[in-house]
């Protein structure tokens, strides 16, 4: 391992050198989501960077194991511990059970996952899988004197701490900027920033997820989950802990609290944070303005590697702004990519001191704070410089193992995808040409609805600034 990844250790609020805690082998725990609805490209964009920090772990020569958790229970709406359950919401929403909902989310979730070339965690665990360790470690907290019960509720008791604001030097109430205002505060609590660790039937008498406890028949707070599951399959010290920025406070600050208080001694060295996926009214979400989802981006004709290559061309601690026009432009520099890729002749020898010029190059970008635009620019330098084909594919190939962008394969599936006989293209051609006149004439549900009679033979409409591409579904 001759690059040295760095990165920005939130923790120590500084870019610096990864060091595991055992030579070769990396824990790594991701958040994983909550899974009441579908997963919009905001949420997406976290777990494209952090597949990104994996592959390139894997790819300087690490073993990696990486665990996320699902939230299949709770995960209220407010910060503070208060406001609606989301999963209920959900259920109530679909007429489903909670479970049901569960299920279904979590399978679109790892679908859109797959097409975006997320790799799958090593292990994935349900919250409802681990009540047992969930209730042992409120135990030990308790019998610690880090928790007390208060109004059927059990509360992680944060004035106990030396030091609990570990992400920041700002004030609770600077933290707190954000954290909901139309939700009562909670009048259990001893202190405000202390949180709820189980919930009894004090919280939703209709709640549908409930177990037996010392404490009486009820439910898991949000913030424990991620303590007990990456203990239960990564041991009680961890490398790299990840999550979107809005994660730190209170999620991963409450986590650390627990989790030390529980073990006696540091639990994570390096925590990883994205930000955010705005647009141009701000943070993207599920409430705010269109739900942009995979699905969606396709139905508009985009090929979810384009949002992927999208999201790679920003620095992940960088906010990005979304718009179809910037997407637009990525959309055409993806075809324009694997096209090139896609044309070389992958015959001869490879010139190994070019080869192995270019993947430390390729691999110093991706050590530099995980400087995946960089890395991009080695890629085109590369395919742009006087290198024999086989060698400039190799490195492709190669390059791709952290990329993800299917740059061999691409062009070429795409276009055996795109192959239909000379009557039904001839008819595809028509249907644009048709829909170009009623956009014109702002008749713009009658082109809508060209679009979707052609989404239903199978065909997808990507509006790019050379025009109307078209390509099977």
């Amino acid at each position: 391992m001759e690059n040295k990844l760095s990165f920005y250790n939130t923790l120590t609020r500084k870019v610096e050198q990864f060091i595991p805690n055992e030579d070769g082998r990396v824990s790594m725990y991701t958040c994983g989501p909550t899974v009441y609805h579908y997963a919009h490209i905001g949420n997406l964009r976290s777990y494209i960077v952090e597949d990104l920090l994996e592959k390139t772990l894997r790819y300087l020569g690490y073993h990696v194991k990486r665990v996320m958790n699902i939230t299949d229970v709770g995960h209220l709406s407010s910060d503070a511990d208060t406001g609606e359950d989301k999963m209920l919401k959900g259920a109530k929403r679909e007429h489903k059970t909670v479970l049901e909902i569960a299920k279904f989310y979590t399978d679109a979730f790892f679908k859109d996952c797959q097409k975006l070339n997320i790799k799958k965690p090593d292990v994935v665990e349900p919250a409802t899988n681990c009540i047992s360790e969930f209730i042992h470690m409120i135990e030990v907290l308790i019998e610690k004197g880090y928790a007390y019960e208060s109004g059927g509720n059990i509360y992680f008791d944060t004035a106990k701490l030396e030091e609990y604001y570990v992400f920041s030097s700002q004030s609770e109430k600077e933290l707190l900027v954000g954290v909901r205002d139309d939700v009562e505060a909670d009048e259990n609590k001893k202190n405000k920033s202390d949180f709820v660790l189980w919930f009894t039937k004090s919280k939703f008498e209709d709640q549908e997820l409930k177990w037996e406890s010392p404490w009486g028949v009820g439910y898991p707070g949000w913030h424990i989950e991620c303590s007990c599951i990456s203990m239960k399959h990564l041991g009680e010290s961890m490398d790299i802990h990840c999550g979107g920025v809005d994660n730190i406070f209170p999620h991963h600050t409450n986590e650390i609290a627990q989790s030390e208080a529980y073990i006696g001694h540091k639990w994570c060295n390096y925590w990883f944070h994205v930000n955010h996926l705005n647009d141009k009214s701000g943070k993207m979400s599920k409430s705010n303005g269109e739900f942009l989802t995979v699905s969606l981006l396709e139905a508009k004709g985009y090929d979810p590697r384009a949002y992927r290559l999208f999201c790679l061309q920003s620095h992940y601690r960088k906010p990005l702004e979304f718009s179809y026009e910037a997407l637009d432009n990525i959309a055409a520099a993806y075809d324009k990519l694997i096209k090139k890729v896609g044309m070389l002749k992958n015959e001869g020898e490879i010139c190994q001191s070019d080869f192995d010029s270019y993947k430390a190059k390729f691999e110093a970008a991706l050590c530099d704070d995980l400087n995946s635009a960089m890395a991009i620019t080695v890629l085109y330098d590369m395919l742009k410089d006087e290198l024999s084909d086989c060698t400039k594919y190799a490195l492709a190939k190669s390059f791709d193992e952290v990329l993800s962008l299917d740059l061999t394969t691409a062009y070429a599936t795409r276009e055996a995808d795109n192959g239909v006989d000379e009557e039904f293209e001839s008819y595809i051609l028509t249907k644009i040409e048709e829909r170009k006149a009623a956009k014109k004439e702002k008749d713009f549900a009658k082109a809508d609805a060209i679009r979707n009679e052609l989404l239903e033979k199978g065909i997808l409409l990507e509006d790019t600034r050379e025009g109307v591409k078209w390509r099977k579904a």
